[in-house]
């Protein structure tokens, strides 16, 4: 007899979680398109990785928290006008992209 685990319901059900879950698309991150996009972003975040004022660091941000970061941003989850302008603009690769670029740096210490 076979166990639920087994059936092909199950299967798919596994098979679409994983595609939906945007672990193994985060790795595909374009890391030079990330840092061609990431001037706008440093127009107000360090690029030192240091934290100013109000504003986070997001340099050395690990990429699945900084693409739930701005779908918060762009769902109006979070509050702040500008950031969620700016998820709102953006595209899922122009995401994934800045995602691994920023993963990719390492903080000034």
């Amino acid at each position: 007899m076979r166990s639920s685990r087994q059936s092909p319901g199950w299967i798919s059900f596994v098979a679409v979680a994983a595609a939906l879950s945007g672990g193994p698309v985060l790795a595909s991150g374009d890391v030079a398109l990330g840092e061609y996009l990431s001037s706008e972003c440093t127009a107000c975040h360090q690029s030192s990785g240091r934290q100013v004022g109000g504003i986070p660091a997001i340099v050395g941000h690990p990429a699945d928290q900084f693409v739930a970061l701005m779908d918060a941003y762009r769902d109006k989850h979070r509050e702040n006008q500008i950031m969620q302008t700016i998820a709102g603009r953006l595209t899922r690769e122009e995401l994934l992209a800045l995602a691994a670029y920023y993963e990719s740096l390492k903080p000034a210490r």
